[in-house]
């Protein structure tokens, strides 16, 4: 059976950000995600969770300053310290929202900084990260993300995240693949779905959908969504599937594609 979380980011912005765990809930949604905790008290937050009876799926580390365009600090020079900062902030709140899963943003690395040593500093800063959560069973992941949203992007190929996994060889570091991004740079979702989830060991551990190009409801755009999920079924991927997606119009409004997946 497939499990859908409400990505509180990208949905349901037509009501204040603590409202939005009980309108998931009601919509029949048993997981959330987002990007950021960070403007609200940890136990705020699992009091929402808490009261609506879902599970925190998943959260992104501190980025740097995002107001300013960056997007994460984990392959930055210089940014260390700060990296480490925040990424113990994130354990805190994961530790409190009993959140399994963080999502380390590896960033856009300056463009006079070779690519070869942003991907050895951001290989340093997860082994650390990985070193200071390991009395706890939290999975940390690595998602490649397209060049046309984000441009200069550490990596925007699966490849290129895989095998950074695989050289780590930790199995609490997967892989956040998010097929919107992977069409937009790749395509031919199903046989990689195939290729990565067919592992003894899979390094996926978080798949995200949003419909391709205009990132909306998943029953839009050039994606077809029911044979990805058939192909998750098929495959018997355990994991959650973020909808971190923009939705058209209300949010409720547009959820016609995940009604025969609510039960």
């Amino acid at each position: 059976m497939l499990r859908f979380a409400a990505n509180l980011t990208t949905m349901y912005t037509e009501y204040p950000f603590m409202e939005r765990f009980a309108h998931a809930a009601h919509d029949g949604f048993h997981g959330v995600e987002f990007l950021f905790p960070y403007e609200h008290p940890p136990e705020a937050i699992a009091e929402e969770l808490r009261r609506h009876r879902l599970e925190q799926v998943l959260f992104n580390a501190p980025p740097g300053d995002w107001s300013a365009g960056e997007r994460g600090i984990a392959s930055l020079p210089g940014r260390e310290e700060e990296f480490r900062e925040g990424f113990l902030r994130a354990l805190h709140y994961a530790g409190i929202l009993r959140c399994p899963r963080i999502h380390v943003m590896a960033g856009v690395p300056p463009a006079e900084i070779e690519h070869a040593h942003a991907v050895d500093l951001f290989r340093t800063n997860l082994v650390w990260a990985l070193e200071a959560s390991s009395g706890t069973a939290i999975d940390l992941l690595t998602e490649p993300i397209n060049s046309r949203d984000i441009p200069g992007y550490l990596f925007s190929r699966q490849e290129e995240a895989h095998r950074l996994v695989r050289e780590i060889g930790n199995r609490r570091l997967k892989v956040q693949m998010d097929l919107y991004h992977c069409q937009i740079m790749e395509g031919d979702l199903i046989m990689r779905l195939r290729r990565y989830l067919g592992e003894e060991e899979s390094p996926v551990g978080h798949i995200q959908i949003a419909g391709v190009p205009a990132r909306r409801e998943p029953d839009e755009g050039e994606v077809h969504y029911e044979n990805i999920f058939q192909t998750l079924e098929q495959l018997g991927y355990p994991g959650w599937i973020g909808c971190e997606y923009k939705p058209s119009a209300g949010t409720s409004e547009g959820l016609g594609w995940f009604r025969r997946y609510r039960a």
